[in-house]
């Protein structure tokens, strides 16, 4: 079993930065991708990063490319998304999820462990 418990999440401005991190127990979470995802108040839950096993290979979703980055520590089992700019749509609940494979992927389907998230809200 994998337990994933987000941190990080709060108020803040426009404009500004956030750090979420990400914390495993149980197993360990270097040979797998990690990824983060967020649902907002009405809506499906959405992609927003994800990171190769090793570390060297990221993608994004188009909305947060330029703002948001995505790390890993793999002595410490933990994953990291640094959002910067921040924006009011950015606002919704943020889970982190181990993937199936050492490789990043936006697909949910492919995720086979979930955090029980962290609120980030944008006031504008």
């Amino acid at each position: 079993q994998v337990q994933l418990v987000e941190s990080g999440g709060g108020l803040v401005q426009a404009g500004g930065s956030l750090r979420l991190s990400c914390a495993a127990s149980g197993r360990t979470l270097s040979t797998y991708s990690m990824g983060w995802f967020r649902q907002a108040p009405g809506k499906e839950r959405e992609f927003v990063a994800s990171i190769s096993w090793t570390g060297a290979t990221t993608i994004y979703a188009d909305s947060v490319k330029g703002r948001f980055t995505i790390s890993r520590d793999n002595a410490k089992n933990t994953v990291y998304l640094q959002m910067n700019s921040l924006k009011p749509e950015d606002t919704a609940v943020y889970y982190c999820a181990r993937g199936s494979t050492g490789w990043p992927t936006s697909k949910r389907g492919e995720y086979d462990y979930w955090g029980q998230g962290t609120q980030v809200t944008v006031s504008s």
